[in-house]
């Protein structure tokens, strides 16, 4: 497949600023991938395609605050700091994106806050536009993680919307977030609702979680028309051996596995045994999926509607097949679905 097969029009009124009031109330398009049919339905009536002894498998990561908005020393100038993961506990060291980045080199020290409460020193340039940061705080590290995280927005993407409120804080992120680590959210996860999972109850349908903190791969920008040359950045994965064991044990007796996003599928999808099984795993995973595919795990996927050119967009279409999914994307946008994080959701059965 090629990068430029997953392009298609679309406008920035087509993506979702807002999530819908109610969690479990987005709209839902069912793609059936035998046939092709497509139903309209709400995300609520996804248990009506689900039966007891079948699982669904959600990804448990917690969004924390990633964005931070600060100056660099002597000029003043203002700098936007993306925190993508911790290296260090102890050296209070971090990979770091800093935007604008051409300007921003080793030995410079960046301010954060009203007062400067916060300042870091870059002490590495590890690519074009990522760095590394070291935060120079006397004290004790629960008190440095917690004036970093105050200072620290939710990272809603710019594409999403320009201003984040105190409401994103909620809205970008599930309602069972457990394990903090993700700088995104795992969108599918987030049209949950405590209801939803109460009824799923009633109809004897099984949930397990697993790990895959959400990066800012899935985000950046494939340079490649060639798709098996391009590298997916790596993300932190956790299948426990309990959640290992419920998804082989669903598989074994013949009912059905949802993957719950793209990270879902992807994490399954990683370390899988000649028999089509899990293993419960603990470490990093870097696998990009795009047609054609063959899938181990999972016999259903529900994503929301993803950005033209995007990796998740080819995922899912490597699921779905591609005809079918491309069909299903322009379907979509004829009948006003909403794309992004914020927006609608395709199952595929």
């Amino acid at each position: 497949m090629k990068l430029s097969q997953f392009q298609f029009p679309l406008t920035r009124e087509q993506v979702a600023s807002e999530p819908t009031r109610w969690r479990d109330e987005c709209r839902l398009m069912v793609l059936n991938r035998k046939t092709g049919e497509i139903e309209h339905r709400m995300f609520k009536d996804i248990i009506d395609y689900f039966g007891a002894g079948d699982t669904f498998v959600l990804n448990d990561t917690k969004v924390f605050p990633a964005m931070l908005k600060g100056n660099k020393e002597k000029t003043g100038a203002d700098i936007e700091v993306f925190l993508l993961r911790e290296l260090n506990r102890e050296q209070r060291l971090w990979d770091v994106i800093v935007d604008p980045a051409r300007k921003i080199r080793i030995g410079n020290k960046l301010y954060f806050g009203e007062d400067d409460s916060l300042v870091a020193e870059v002490i590495d340039n590890t690519t074009s536009r990522g760095r590394t940061l070291r935060f120079l705080f006397d004290g004790e590290y629960e008190d440095f993680k917690k004036t970093l995280y105050s200072l620290g927005k939710t990272p809603v993407p710019k594409w999403v919307k320009d201003e984040v409120t105190t409401q994103d804080g909620e809205d970008y992120q599930t309602i069972f977030a457990d394990k903090e680590g993700a700088v995104a959210c795992p969108a599918a996860g987030a049209h949950f609702s405590r209801e939803l999972f109460n009824r799923m109850i009633l109809k004897d349908i099984n949930k397990t979680f697993i790990t895959v903190h959400m990066g800012i791969g899935h985000f950046r920008k494939v340079d490649v028309e060639d798709l098996s040359k391009h590298k997916m950045d790596s993300e932190r994965l956790i299948i426990g051996e309990e959640a290992a064991q419920a998804i082989n044990s669903t598989k074994r007796q013949g009912h059905k596995v949802l993957a719950v996003g793209v990270t879902v599928m992807r994490g399954l999808e990683t370390y899988v045994t000649t028999e089509g099984e899990v293993n419960a795993y603990d470490g990093w995973t870097n696998k990009f999926i795009f047609p054609p595919y063959k899938f181990s795990v999972p016999d259903a996927i529900v994503s929301n509607f993803h950005l033209p050119l995007s990796t998740m967009l080819m995922s899912v279409a490597a699921f779905g097949g591609y005809d079918k999914v491309m069909k299903a994307y322009q379907v979509a946008i004829d009948e006003g679905y909403r794309f992004g994080p914020y927006g609608d959701a395709l199952l595929i059965i």
